[in-house]
């Protein structure tokens, strides 16, 4: 199940090296004053010029070209031409790209002007489980081994991740198999393969990981209204390690 052949592979490849750049500019754009819809237009104009298509755009009906979620806001946050975004917002931007048929999928979270040691911290400790996790991977690894590396370095920080959502297998498509939960224990779940390609992504709490779904039905933010970041990088998985596909190098 999911194991990639060469030629898949590099085609993942050049699909995640374009999302992550466009991330990357789409990330140094936000900032005071502007709308969601003006970062998600932004996004699209590099996705144009890059010559690929949004992977989210109409995915089980989604009508956002990305998800650009803001404090409380989890996940799927639909880009809006009212939400202006403000001085102290932490904001959460996930890109998916279609090239030659491949996905590829990264999502970071910034912040705009000053903001509170807690919410520093928060995305600081969100992107430390990123690398936690991927630290695990490699051929015969478990989920479970990924997902308690993630829980644990987050839980120890006195943080919560959120368990209703998870990272995925990457290729074709972009949901694929295996599930790659953000919590687990060592030695359980899915065992890894060499060539199997997973987007890992921790979505970590400042409070409770109890979760709501707007009347939009597609952002999610946390039940007890307090701030969630947000980082995924898509890897592949070699027989004594791993590669990071997302990369803007």
């Amino acid at each position: 199940m999911g194991v990639k052949t060469p030629e898949q592979i590099e085609k993942i490849r050049k699909a995640c090296r374009i999302c992550k750049k466009i991330l990357i500019e789409t990330v140094n754009f936000v900032r005071e004053g502007i709308t969601t819809f003006d970062v998600a237009r932004f996004a699209e104009n590099l996705m144009e010029k890059e010559k690929v298509k949004s992977a989210f755009l109409g995915y089980r009906g989604y009508p956002g070209v990305i998800c650009i979620s803001i404090n409380e806001e989890v996940v799927h946050g639909i880009p809006s031409k009212t939400r202006y975004i403000q001085v102290q917002d932490i904001v959460s931007v996930d890109v998916g790209v279609v090239k030659d048929g491949y996905i590829g999928d990264c999502a970071m979270t910034c912040h705009v002007g000053e903001i509170g040691e807690e919410k520093v911290r928060l995305i600081d400790v969100t992107k430390n489980a990123l690398i936690a996790g991927i630290s695990k991977v490699r051929e015969g690894c478990r989920t479970g081994d990924i997902g308690w590396e993630i829980q644990s370095l987050v839980e120890k920080n006195g943080f919560s991740v959120v368990r209703d959502f998870a990272g995925h297998g990457v290729g074709k498509y972009l949901h694929e198999e295996p599930d790659v939960p953000n919590f687990g224990k060592p030695g359980k779940g899915f065992e890894l393969k060499e060539n199997m390609v997973i987007a890992i992504e921790p979505m970590v709490n400042m409070g409770s990981s109890e979760l709501k779904i707007l009347s939009d039905g597609w952002t999610v933010v946390t039940a007890d209204g307090l701030p969630s970041a947000h980082f995924e990088d898509t890897v592949l998985v070699t027989r004594d390690g791993y590669e990071i596909l997302t990369t803007n190098n």
